[in-house]
């Protein structure tokens, strides 16, 4: 096919600019897809789809693992493709894959990357793929040969496995000069999935940036910054199975990957991926939008006051922001959003500290990034004010507590002594009430020159591991703090302290663009608490109970986590005291605080609730009301509660139910609360008298003692209606005794999924739910789930006459249903996926045992025909499993009762099989179980079994001895 190629580009053209990276991205697909008949396909999101073990798509085949695991559904899409192509968007950080810290200190790293690739799906393989990728890299850009290199796999004698010759001889076909196709070991050109899957060797393209005519064999594949793999061509022929033998796969596939930022950097001739079109844009508005001198690409000792690694933090890390919230990944707390938290702090960092930004620098990038990225990724360009937006939001959020951060650790080294590490309490102080990741805070210490204590730090992680774990060993430090005992109370109220208002608490509203606003909260410390005394002083690094006048935090009761967060002393803005726990105690709410600095009775604070972890938890809370309407809606008045736990990323509830809740019920239940979120109803709260609210009909409440006046939270109906004398409003939706926080509209639920429900107790069942985007995630792992049972049903239902290949089809229900049991996903999908499962392992057990059984007829027919019903049959057989070989036993047996059989079968593994079976008119003189042991110890084995039947196994060098030792032994016994 000819193609009409709009650019040529020579990267020996001295100075010249080359292609652009949109000319070279396009160029790449439109050779495959015009050229070689590949079909194009847009980039996948980066947010993972079904896939739990994965915190982001950080590679081009991750969105074809169904293909290559055989697992896409025979009538899908997906299942058609043969020949595919594509860039995708990828990005490494967090997990297995983490590129984070290595960012802006070299020129070569990036959180976000682009992968080119070209799949075969059992449609060509190393010829096609070694020469399409030749003619691309030499004919269309025009890359040098001799600055080429390729390697492949040189096999390994430990796996049986020899080198890819077929590899190595393409590229000679090719033209590539023998001293540039070199083989490397299994590490370098051998791939794999996983620990178990699809695997096979790899072959490399490497280019030279220096050339000249030079061998740069040597350097291959040795980290050598000046020659630098482009390219790598993966050829799936294998499949790792779990004892770790290695299986040829039914359909050979194509995997190929190659950095664009790598290749453009080569064409455009640079020698850094940050000098190419791919990012000076964004470093010249970095520069218009900063203080700093222009980027001029030093590393190291070079880059004086680090402004050359802060460009590239800033360019980096601004790219994956665009590119993680247009697919739906927000900064946030856990998984992936907690990651892109780190990635934005990280970059705002760099932006207020090293490059002397005004705030808004990285949103203010965001058209650049759309600029340059937006013709190939056309979502960018639809979602550029909503990043703009969630960047800014998150900015602010981070800027006021940098500062902040920067001041306490600037004021904690001047006063540390010469040659002492960083105290871990300030430290931990940061990072817990601060947000600060551990890499920032060690970056911080790193630029003056000092460390962190991190044994000590390491300590305070573990504690609050404990702490959160809540077993024994992390209970009893906080219970001495925070645990008032009769002692402590009595002189509390003998001395005049009073109870604490923490009716700040539920003081928050809902601002003009949606998002919730907390007010804050100024208190007075009455009383310390440590080691169970009460103490008018704390010193510094020692973890104590704080007891307020007021407070806005919420303290662990009515089965709602308590707030975390942080207090810090009018006047002294800079040190921060983290709230670790928060609990009630008699009217009392002590706060678990660890004393940065010394803490007395009199000081005036300033509380700082943290606010996601509370609108997580808020979030959960409305949620579980929204569950215990939907649960007696569904089953009935009598499913009462008997407990429930919130926290920021669960809600769990325990109810009384009469048997087991079916399948359908979990649907409908779930359904009544999306329907409830999907109305966005107000929440109602009002504190009314005791006697009045008990008066309500419908009423939800758990036995247990409310005070007066009680909270009421009720969806949808203002309390005063509720109250109402025959008002039955609450008969129709939830209302409910709560002294919980809670969201101010049901919408903000956004969705619930329940992932588990099982009966603690007969008559008792607990159900465990998770809501936003964990609820989506959860659908989506549950749909991926749902289609791979869907693909392995289909194949069970074809005609399999092999044993082998049953077996396989057996294992990989075994591996799925484990799967499906362990993964959270709704849980009434879960029972529907394991009720299928159970049937296909039925259907494989039974299918298997019918074609032993008909592999044992056969072998029994023609032992029969060799031996006419003699007394004794003794011989080797072929068998391919110990379970094979007794039955043909057992068929021997039934066929000539009064025969009594022994059967070696030798196995490739250098193992020998014994089964045998001893005729009931020989016993009890003959016993199966002495003659089997007889045998096996012969061949250094065991053995056994009863009287009539016995099995066992030895080794193959004393298996003619065995059979000896088999005659004699019979012969001594008849």
């Amino acid at each position: 096919l000819a193609v009409p190629w709009l650019w040529r580009c020579s990267p020996r053209r001295g100075g010249a600019a080359g292609p652009s990276a949109g000319q070279v991205r396009a160029a790449f697909l439109r050779f495959f897809e015009e050229r070689h008949g590949h079909r194009r396909l847009p980039s996948a999101p980066v947010r993972p789809r079904g896939d739990p073990r994965l915190l982001f798509v950080n590679a081009g085949m991750n969105q074809f693992k169904p293909i290559f695991l055989g697992t896409a559904h025979p009538r899908s899409e997906l299942a058609q493709y043969r020949r595919v192509v594509n860039s995708q968007k990828c990005v490494r950080a967090g997990g297995k894959h983490n590129d984070l810290e290595d960012v802006g200190r070299d020129t070569y790293h990036h959180t976000f990357f682009e992968m080119l690739g070209n799949w075969s799906f059992g449609d060509y393989f190393k010829e096609e793929a070694c020469s399409m990728a030749w003619e691309l890299l030499t004919e269309v850009y025009e890359i040098p040969r001799d600055r080429l290199y390729v390697t492949y796999f040189g096999g390994d004698p430990s796996l049986g496995l020899s080198a890819d010759e077929e590899c190595r001889d393409v590229w000679l076909r090719l033209g590539v000069s023998a001293s540039h196709v070199l083989p490397f070991s299994l590490k370098d050109n051998f791939w794999e999935m996983g620990d178990t899957g699809p695997c096979g060797p790899c072959t490399e393209i490497h280019y030279d940036h220096v050339g000249g005519g030079r061998n740069a064999a040597a350097l291959v594949n040795q980290g050598s910054p000046d020659v630098v793999e482009i390219w790598n061509l993966v050829f799936m022929q294998y499949s790792r199975e779990v004892e770790g033998n290695l299986l040829p796969l039914p359909q050979h596939h194509v995997d190929t990957g190659m950095g664009l930022e790598r290749l453009v950097t080569i064409l455009q001739n640079k020698r850094s991926n940050y000098d190419t079109d791919l990012f000076t844009p964004i470093l010249d508005a970095i520069h218009k939008g900063c203080r700093a001198p222009r980027y001029q690409g030093l590393v190291g000792d070079a880059d004086v006051g680090r402004v050359n690694m802060a460009y590239r933090v800033v360019a980096d890390h601004v790219r994956t922001l665009c590119v993680c919230i247009t697919d739906g990944i927000y900064p946030g707390f856990s998984g992936a959003e907690l990651v892109l938290r780190r990635i934005l702090r990280r970059a705002v960092r760099f932006c207020a500290e090293v490059l002397q930004a005004p705030p808004g620098l990285l949103a203010s990038l965001v058209p650049t990034v759309v600029e340059v990225l937006g013709d190939a990724y056309p979502e960018l360009m639809r979602n550029a004010n909503q990043i703009k937006d969630i960047i800014n939001e998150n900015e602010a959020a981070f800027l006021s507590s940098l500062e902040r951060g920067r001041r306490i650790i600037e004021q904690t080294v001047q006063r540390m002594e010469p040659s002492t590490n960083f105290p871990a309490e300030v430290a931990w102080s940061l990072y817990g009430s601060l947000g600060f990741p551990l890499d920032l805070i060690d970056l911080m210490l790193e630029e003056k020159g000092i460390s962190l204590d991190s044994a000590a730090f390491n300590e305070l992680l573990l504690e609050d591991a404990k702490r959160k774990a809540g077993g024994a060993e992390a209970g009893e430090p906080g219970n001495a703090n925070t645990q008032l005992d009769v002692h402590a109370l009595a002189q509390l109220r003998s001395s005049s302290v009073p109870a604490t208002d923490d009716s700040p608490k539920y003081a928050y509203a809902l601002g003009q663009h949606g998002q919730y606003e907390f007010s804050p909260c100024q208190a007075t410390i009455l009383m310390l608490y440590r080691d169970q005394s009460l103490q008018k002083e704390v010193g510094a690094g020692q973890r104590c109970g704080v007891i307020l006048d007021r407070t806005n935090f919420y303290a662990e009761q009515g089965g709602q986590d308590s707030d975390q967060g942080y207090m810090i002393r009018l006047g002294q803005q800079d040190v921060l005291f983290p709230v670790e726990s928060v609990h009630l105690c008699g009217g009392y709410v002590i706060h678990e605080v660890t004393a940065v600095e010394t803490l007395r009775a009199g000081d005036q604070v300033q509380l700082f609730v943290d606010e996601a972890q509370r609108l997580a938890c808020m979030t959960n809370h409305t949620a579980t009301h929204l569950l215990n309407f939907a649960l007696r809606h569904v089953l009935g008045a009598n499913a009462e509660q008997r407990g429930s736990h919130v926290t920021a990323e669960q809600l769990r509830f325990d109810f009384d139910a009469k048997g087991h809740v079916t399948t359908e019920q979990l649907q409908q239940v779930e359904q009544v609360v999306r329907d409830l979120i999907k109305k966005n109803e107000v929440v109602h709260m009002a504190e009314v008298p005791l006697t009045l609210a008990r008066r309500v009909q419908g009423l939800r409440a758990v036995d247990e003692g409310y005070p007066d006046p009680v909270r009421i939270v009720s969806l949808g109906v203002p309390v005063e209606n509720v109250l109402t004398c025959d008002s039955e409003a609450a008969m129709q939706t939830s209302v409910e005794l709560c002294c919980g926080t809670h969201l101010l509209q049901t919408g903000s639920v956004e969705d619930l999924a329940i992932i588990s429900e099982r009966q603690l107790v007969r008559g008792i069942s607990r159900v465990i739910a998770v809501t936003g985007g964990r609820a989506k995630e959860a659908r989506e792992v549950g749909q991926c789930l749902a289609v791979e049972v869907d693909s392995v049903s289909l194949r069970m239902k074809q005609r399999i006459t092999s044993i082998p290949e049953m077996q396989n089809l057996s294992k990989e229900v075994g591996q799925l249903t484990k799967v499906v049991a362990s993964t959270a996903m709704p849980q009434w999908q879960r029972r529907e996926l394991q009720t299928i499962l159970k049937a296909l392992q039925r259907t494989a057990n039974t299918a298997i045992k019918k074609l032993e059984l008909q592999q044992a007829e056969k072998k029994a027919q023609i032992l029969l025909a060799k031996y006419c019903n003699q007394p004794v049959i003794i011989d080797t057989v072929p068998a391919d499993s110990l379970s094979i070989l007794m039955k043909v036993v057992n068929q021997l047996c039934d066929k000539s009762p009064g025969t009594s059989v022994l059967l070696l079968s030798p196995q490739a593994s250098g193992e020998v099989l014994c089964a045998c079976q001893v005729s009931k008119n020989c016993l009890p003189m003959f016993s199966a179980a002495d003659w089997a042991v007889a045998v096996c110890t012969q061949m250094e084995g065991k053995a056994g079994g009863s009287p009539i039947v016995a099995k066992g196994s030895g080794n193959a060098k004393g298996m003619q001895g065995a059979l000896t030792t088999a005659k004699e032994f019979a012969q001594s016994k008849l």
